[in-house]
């Protein structure tokens, strides 16, 4: 493959004058035909840099495997962070999308209207719980959730107005809104952002003895992530999540579980909280709930839970809307047809088993379930992941030193054993 321009550690674009005039005129002129290095030039001036993306520009995908807009070709070994479960653009989802887009668009929840009430059905259905409450992205789900949950203990519980309180976990990932970093222990989401919103106590994750010592009568809610995603793919202590839903029925609290990245299939399961056989009180799922193509998230519980909520008391002018319902019946529809949990536990195994082969002095440790795979390095991940890049796999470092390896859950032995190849080249170097 060839580049515009070398991808090595963090080096910057090579300037030269000032491109952006040049660039523009083209945009004006012929927006179709701009090359990444114009592409990297325009999000470099008018976007916001609050994410620091690989630098490539994609334009077309079709499963397990994405074009840029030179042309050149590359597996998706990220999933958009597991929204992608279906693979890019699957023709059943894609199918539902258009054919709601030309019946109708949104009524705002002022009215009802004819998609809801059955993905609302089929959802709860497949979390075996009584009631679902549909939003847009995740950290909308998360927070309906912090407000389920403190609304909850006050009207159920009794705990004293404003003096609600949730245990959540150290290295966490639920978000980035206001509420969510303020309990975030990583010290970059939070800079800068303050004051932060009370109300939240953070433990070790995997100690149950920190959660029975910081639980009081004021507690309403336990939430956690099953497998911490973006700490590293951290899965917690065999019997951890066991003896969490255990004290929270001792103490009744509410188990809150994110599966938004681990969920619908990622990890092997239905969900992750399935490999300890749990079942939380709250099942807060995003990403592949959307098929990768409208985003869709939702807050699943019973109805002693969700009916706390009363008309006015919470909402999304785009919440549940016709479009993000269509694309959800068919995500559901997909990935039980699918069998796409079951794929993800067995070429999961097989992906593993073959990591674990690689002879590298940079490897520490390998570890995930499923198909959402970290493989932790006793040095910085970025420019192994660029090197990848080169070879035409897409990963993204997390946590510094871990690459994340979390395909489609469609994809083949054969597209495993090509993406290995490469990996063992790069990570054996």
């Amino acid at each position: 493959m060839t580049r515009p321009f070398s991808h090595t550690g963090d080096k910057e674009m090579p300037k030269s004058g000032n491109p952006i005039p040049s660039t523009l005129e083209q945009l004006h002129r012929d927006p179709s035909n701009l090359s990444t290095e114009q592409h990297l030039q325009l999000n470099d001036e008018f976007g916001a840099h609050n994410y620091k993306p690989l630098p490539v520009v994609l334009e077309k995908g079709r499963g397990v495997w994405v074009w840029d807009v030179d042309g050149n070709k590359y597996m998706d070994c990220l999933s958009a962070y597991s929204a992608c479960n279906a693979g890019h653009c699957h023709p059943k989802i894609v199918k539902a999308i258009r054919q709601q887009l030309g019946t109708f668009d949104n009524g705002a929840r002022a009215f009802l209207h004819d998609k809801q009430g059955p993905f609302a059905a089929e959802l709860a259905e497949l979390c075996g719980k009584e009631m679902t409450l549909i939003m847009n992205t995740g950290a909308e789900a998360v927070e309906t959730a912090i407000k389920a949950a403190r609304k909850y203990g006050y009207d159920k519980l009794g705990i004293p107005s404003n003096k609600a309180e949730i245990v959540v976990f150290e290295n966490n990932f639920h978000g980035r809104t206001t509420t969510i970093i303020s309990f975030s222990s990583e010290e970059h989401y939070r800079a800068g952002f303050g004051p932060y919103t009370p109300g939240f106590k953070i433990i070790p994750y995997g100690d149950i003895d920190a959660l029975e010592k910081v639980i009081t009568e004021n507690t309403c809610a336990v939430l956690l992530e099953p497998i911490q995603g973006e700490a590293g793919i951290i899965i917690p202590p065999e019997g951890f999540l066991r003896d969490v839903r255990r004290l929270c029925n001792k103490r009744d609290v509410l188990m809150m579980a994110d599966e938004i990245q681990v969920g619908l299939g990622r990890t092997g399961a239905m969900f992750a909280c399935d490999h300890e056989g749990v079942v939380p009180d709250v099942y807060i799922l995003g990403k592949a709930l959307g098929g990768n193509l409208i985003p869709v998230s939702a807050v699943v519980a019973n109805k002693n839970i969700l009916e706390v909520f009363d008309p006015g008391s919470h909402g999304s002018t785009f919440g549940q809307y016709p479009i993000a319902c269509a694309a959800g019946r068919a995500s559901l529809k997909v990935l039980k047809e699918e069998h796409l949990a079951e794929r993800s536990r067995e070429l999961g195994e097989y992906f593993m088993g073959e990591l674990r082969k690689i002879n590298s002095r940079h490897i520490k440790e390998i570890r995930g379930r499923g198909l959402l795979i970290g493989v932790e390095l006793n040095t910085k991940a970025r420019p192994f992941c660029e090197a990848l890049m080169d070879e035409g796999l897409l990963c993204k470092e997390t946590h510094d030193m871990v690459i994340r390896f979390a395909p489609p859950l469609i994809i083949t032995k054969k597209e495993i054993d090509w993406a290995i190849k490469r990996i063992k080249k790069i990570l054996e170097a």
